[in-house]
């Protein structure tokens, strides 16, 4: 038992120590795989910060209800950082770092990768050249194949043989093409820190070099220009470079004189060669392409064999020298060359891969982080000082609103007392004035002029006429009386409402509160409607004689009385009598009153009832009388009072019947008009009172208007206050988040840009 313990101990304690040796041994790559986690998850948050930023500004920017408060500039700069940051995105998504290999065909490409990875990957040599783009990267499983682009479909291949026959083969592969070759990470270490090499065709048989950098070099990490020592640098493949320069900034470049151990066939040149090749290749790199400087040009130009370097390292896996075999002279000097390029190669790429690939997206990120904190800085800023705006835009409505009700409640109890007022002095007014015309009212009824007969037809005309008369003189009368100085009391009083609830008004409308209040022109109206207060007017123009018995007993007796002493000698006449009186001051007779004729006709009857009985005594009498004065003094008394009469009778023509037509109207409607004085009062006073209710009106509904248009203003700026509230929340919250992703990203370069240096 103590022995099997012992035993699981040492495999644990094997295993731990192979796991620090693998630690201590392991690819400088291995940091960038690191770093590239970290960057991209960073970028992601960036991505989608910049998203809600943008999404934020757009709306806020359509939001009709406020005042801007961030600028279409805005806008459309935050969506320019958010396809900025997602192109950098996608950059960074890649999995490996890459490195392309360029040249003419044949100077040895595809073996500096084989020597490089200690393996024949590649088909080289003799008869064989890279007629596509090759992509040699790991895979964990333990079978190498190929993928070909546009096809998922696996291709095995064992040997070199089987790839350069599987690569020939294939009618469709042109030089644009590409093949990814997936050899087991357990036969290249290289391999195992994801690191992509990329052989291509010589760049001398196509004229596709644009085509070729937008497909394959964008996303390289580092170029290896094989060259071939035995010429200089070709034109060619200058251009090609010129063009990888302009699109991609100061590409990691090293070049690689290949084929040098030709040199040692002339040893005697070798040295001058070198130093013209390394002050070519130093002027393409400096001053050329500007990609280094000249203090780091020595460290990107090395002259190798790779075919050398391949041969002697499949012998070493072989497990036979390294410098077996017909090898020209100065191997180890080129070997250490080679050596030298891969120690530098991974320098570049553990020490610089880092920063060349994260550095500038990683300060463009602290540039994009910090202009759009920037912005909704300026966002938060702008929406609090838009508040505070409104803020004290409300309190000022408030107070504008509540001036509006008190004053608006005071004018209304004021102006309510003074229309009062106003309305009784006018009822007092035209009372008076009517009543001053209707003791005048004979003047207007002595004016009316109209052919005046006694037929019943003629007369209803002249009454008809006489009511219009009546009607159209009253009205002037009073309108001469009253209608100048009611109606300036009642603009006057209309100006003062206007003057008083003017400043109740907005300023813009106050200059228009003529148009928004039309006054017209104001008439009383009296309407009298003589014809039906006159209607049951019944007129006496049949003669009555001044010494007549019925006028004497009037006159003595009063009419009353004399009525009632006429009335108790007959009560037998049926016959029915006018019901206006004869005189003009009796008040009309009933149904059944007796004529003076009639009366006449009693008293006659009665006096010869009489006369059976008191013969005796008015013969006595008459006879005293005869004797007293004597017949002659009787006779002339006879004869003058049948003058009179007969002088009466003559005189009374149609003048005198029209002139006692008129003088009873004016009676009879004198009596009626009284009656109407206080209702024509009242009826005035209620025009004007109306008139000035209604100016009130309008201006108190103007005044409503205003009123509900702050009442809307303020509800407008309490959801514009919570909207920038809200605003203001959200602003200064992805201000935060800025700030939060800045201390992320500062984070990443103490951590990864900072070692790297």
């Amino acid at each position: 038992m103590s022995l099997l313990f012992s035993r699981s101990k040492s495999i644990v304690t094997g295993k731990k120590d192979k796991r620090h040796m693998a630690d201590a041994t392991a690819s400088p790559l291995k940091h960038f795989v690191t770093a590239k986690k970290k960057i991209n998850g960073i970028f992601e948050q960036l991505g989608a910060y910049v998203q809600e930023s943008a999404t934020f500004l757009e709306e806020t920017h359509k939001n009709g209800e406020l005042d801007p408060v961030t600028t279409e500039e805005q806008v459309v700069e935050v969506k320019g950082y958010l396809s900025k940051v997602s192109g950098i995105s996608e950059v960074l998504a890649r999995r490996h770092m890459k490195v392309a290999f360029f040249g003419r065909t044949s100077n040895g490409k595809s073996t500096v990768i084989n020597a490089m990875l200690w393996d024949k990957v590649l088909p080289s040599g003799i008869g064989h050249t890279t007629n596509c783009f090759l992509r040699v990267e790991g895979t964990d499983g333990h079978d190498a194949f190929l993928l070909t682009e546009g096809s998922e479909e696996r291709k095995s291949v064992k040997t070199v043989n089987q790839l350069a026959h599987a690569l020939h083969q294939d009618e469709l592969l042109t030089a644009g093409s590409l093949v990814s070759v997936m050899w087991p990470n357990s036969k290249c270490p290289l391999l195992k820190d994801d690191l992509v090499l990329m052989d291509s065709p010589g760049i001398d048989v196509t004229t596709e070099l644009d085509s070729w950098i937008d497909k394959f070099c964008l996303d390289a990490d580092v170029f290896v220009l094989v060259a071939n020592s035995e010429s200089t640098l070709m034109q060619t493949e200058k251009q090609f470079f010129h063009k990888v320069n302009a699109r991609l900034s100061r590409p990691n470049i090293f070049i690689l004189n290949n084929r040098w151990d030709a040199s040692a066939s002339e040893p005697e040149y070798m040295e001058e060669v070198r130093r013209q090749h390394m002050e070519r290749c130093t002027s393409f790199l400096v001053d050329e392409l500007g990609v280094v400087d000249r203090a780091q040009a020595s460290d990107r130009i090395f002259f190798v064999s790779a075919k050398e370097v391949l041969s002697a390292r499949i012998q070493k896996a072989q497990g036979m020298p390294e410098g077996g075999g017909a090898l020209a002279e100065g191997f180890q000097v080129r070997m250490f060359e080679f050596q030298n390029f891969e120690r530098r190669f991974e320098e570049c790429i553990s020490q610089s891969a880092v920063k060349t690939k994260f550095e500038q997206h990683t300060v463009r990120a602290k540039q994009i982080a910090e202009e759009v904190r920037c912005i909704m800085d300026s966002v938060h800023v702008a929406a609090q000082e838009q508040r505070a705006y409104c803020l004290e835009m409300r309190e000022d409505r408030q107070d504008h609103l509540g001036f509006i009700e008190k004053q608006l409640d005071l004018l209304s109890q004021d102006y309510k007392l003074k229309i009062k007022q106003i309305a009784e002095e006018v009822e007092r007014q035209v009372s008076n004035a009517m009543a001053e015309e209707i003791r005048r009212l004979y003047v207007l009824v002595d004016d009316f002029q109209l052919d005046f007969h006694p037929s019943p037809v003629v007369i209803k005309v002249y009454k008809n006429e006489l009511h219009r008369h009546i009607e159209e003189g009253l009205g002037r009368k009073m309108s001469e009386r009253c209608s100048s100085s009611i109606t300036t009391s009642l603009h006057t009083m209309q100006q003062e409402m206007i003057d008083g609830l003017k400043p109740l008004l907005p300023t813009s409308l106050r200059g228009q509160i003529d148009m928004l209040i039309p006054r017209q022109r104001f008439t009383l109206s009296y309407d009298l409607n003589c014809d039906k207060l006159c209607a049951d007017f019944q007129e006496d123009i049949e003669f009555h004689f001044s010494l007549g018995w019925t006028m004497l007993v009037n006159r003595f007796l009063g009419p009353k009385s004399g009525r009632r002493a006429l009335m108790g000698y007959s009560e037998q006449v049926p016959r029915p009598l006018p019901l206006t009186p004869a005189n003009p001051s009796l008040p009309p007779l009933p149904q059944g009153s007796l004529t003076q004729e009639e009366l006449m006709v009693s008293m006659v009857t009665g006096l010869a009832s009489l006369t059976s009985r008191t013969s005796m005594g008015i013969l006595v009498v008459g006879g005293v009388v005869w004797k007293a004065v004597g017949w002659r003094l009787i006779a002339l008394s006879l004869g003058l009072y049948g003058l009179l009469y007969v002088y009466e009778r003559l005189t009374w023509t149609t003048k005198a019947k029209e002139r006692a037509f008129k003088r009873q109207f004016v009676e009879y409607a004198g009596e009626k008009l009284q009656l109407i004085v206080s209702y024509t009062g009242s009826n005035c006073s209620h025009q004007v009172q109306q008139e000035l209710a209604g100016t009130f009106a309008q201006l108190c509904q103007q005044v409503d208007v205003t009123r509900e248009d702050l009442e809307k203003e303020i509800a407008a700026l309490n959801q514009k206050i919570e909207i920038l509230d809200s605003l203001q929340s959200k602003a200064k919250l992805l201000r935060n988040k800025a700030g939060w992703l800045d201390s992320e990203l500062n984070m990443f370069i103490h951590q990864y840009l900072q070692q790297s240096r």
